[in-house]
């Protein structure tokens, strides 16, 4: 039985090593990890990309586009049989049907393969034909990612964190309440851990809906089969001068423990480990809306999520023997189209500043990293109106719930990003002398040419950063 293990261990490591070199000289395959925090977009940046990948007509930045090195694209059943597929049909059809809709944000990890038929440029060009390249998209919800975070945290710690963080927040009232009279000490008491849970989970729900982004953990969020386990039935506690067998404290202690275990860690098994480029989609005008204590939450979780990434530039002996390591990090700022052309620039200035802290650390370790402001699906017109005796640069667009359409002006982003970031790091409750102001805009009735795919801004200038080097 022994040597019939080991001999089943050798033929699995050699066919997996096959795998890989045939992988890496014949048909290359791209995993291309497209992660966000709550509404940024995730679905729709995938469903855009891909329908823009098979219609290229809207793509002139993607290089392999533009010189017709890209003949073909299709999709394929994905590789992994056991991951649910990205429901890639259903999500084009609520984008672009004749009652144009946003699609159901992301609730769990999904893939989707793309097959791009791809002529080689250069001196090979003309003594080889074309050869395939997959586009293996795995999209995952970015609370799950924020969860890898955790560990490295004990229940101590993350209670305390968590505890400190939601001292000042409204949306914690209600959890505070029910902690008050509580004794991390006590007994257990099973009906009293589900309220606990139940209040903070309501207390996540409520701090994601105002902007902020540290709402770990994720799957309190999205629960999935887990809902109502053990392993999702716990809640940070003031630590108590003793922690006796039994109590409250070391029960919530053990399942946090096991959330990592049975959670955290085959997600990171699974699906993270294995991504080789990588799109964080941000909603950054939603933070800045939300004021400056969510700006500074944004900046604190975008640092946190970069953390968990491998960053590095993969090599053919470190995939065969090591593992992938994430080589392109693209921070995309999102909903571009909620802006006049001319204030993109400032977006993505922002962005660039508010994931300094974050980029630095990927660009030391070898990653490739790029911040954009883009918008996978453009939902407005630009327009420019007179207001009281000044002209402002605004877009127009159909009001989400209505069939109503309305002109936007969301505010006056500053030239120099520290106008907002220094406030938000020292504290401040809003910002001085200035109003920001969001809209949500619903995707507009799309009259497509044949070969084009939904209009965007700068998609595919993205597709470009995290791909073009590879077609």
């Amino acid at each position: 039985m022994i040597l019939q293990d080991i001999a089943d261990g050798v033929t699995r490591g050699v066919e997996t090593t096959l795998a890989t070199v045939s992988e890496a000289f014949f048909e290359p395959a791209i995993r291309l990890g497209v992660t966000g925090l709550s509404r940024a977009g995730k679905t729709v940046f995938i469903t855009s990309l891909v329908a823009n990948l098979i219609n290229r007509g809207r793509m002139p930045q993607l290089v392999a586009s533009a010189n017709g090195s890209i003949r073909t694209a299709y999709l394929q059943p994905q590789p992994d049989d056991t991951v649910p597929r990205f429901d890639y049909e259903t999500h084009l059809a609520a984008l672009t049907g004749p009652d144009p809709h946003w699609p159901d944000s992301t609730r769990s990890v999904s893939e989707l393969r793309l097959s791009l038929r791809v002529q080689p440029s250069g001196l090979l060009s003309g003594l080889t034909g074309p050869r395939t390249v997959h586009l293996d998209i795995v999209d995952y919800p970015g609370e799950w990612l924020l969860d890898l975070g955790l560990l490295d945290k004990s229940y101590a710690d993350w209670s305390a964190e968590t505890l400190r963080r939601a001292e000042p927040r409204p949306q914690a009232a209600a959890f505070r309440a029910a902690l008050d009279g509580i004794s991390g000490d006590a007994g257990l008491d099973e009906p009293l851990a589900k309220a606990l849970t139940a209040a903070f989970t309501g207390y996540l729900t409520g701090a994601r809906a105002a902007g902020f982004s540290d709402c770990t953990p994720g799957r309190f969020l999205l629960p999935g089969d887990l809902a109502g386990s053990p392993v999702l039935t716990f809640a940070p506690l003031p630590q108590p001068s003793r922690t006796p067998r039994g109590s409250i404290w070391r029960e919530f202690e053990r399942r946090f423990e096991a959330y990592k275990r049975s959670v955290v860690k085959p997600f990171f098994r699974d699906h993270f480990s294995r991504i080789d480029r990588q799109v964080v989609l941000v909603d950054v005008l939603g933070a800045i809306h939300a004021g400056p204590p969510a700006v500074e939450d944004l900046r604190v979780a975008m640092a946190d999520i970069l953390g968990a990434f491998r960053p590095g530039r993969n090599a053919f002996l470190s995939q065969l023997l090591l593992g992938k390591r994430v080589e392109r990090i693209l921070f995309a700022a999102t909903k571009a189209d909620h802006l006049h052309h001319g204030q993109h620039a400032r977006l993505a200035a922002i962005t660039e500043a508010l994931l300094a802290d974050a980029k630095s650390r990927a660009d030391f370790s070898g990653a490739v990293t790029q911040a954009m402001a883009i918008a996978a699906l453009r939902a407005t017109t630009e327009d420019t109106i007179s207001h009281e005796g000044r002209m402002l640069d605004v877009v127009r667009g159909r009001i989400e719930g209505s069939d109503k359409r309305a002109a936007f002006y969301p505010g006056e982003l500053p030239e120099d990003p520290a106008k907002l970031l220094s406030p938000a790091r020292q504290g401040a409750e809003t910002w001085l002398g200035a109003d920001y102001s969001v809209m949500n805009f619903a995707p507009h009735p799309l009259d497509l040419k044949p070969g084009e795919g939904p209009p965007h801004i700068r998609l595919d200038r993205a597709a470009q950063f995290l791909i073009g080097d590879r077609l």
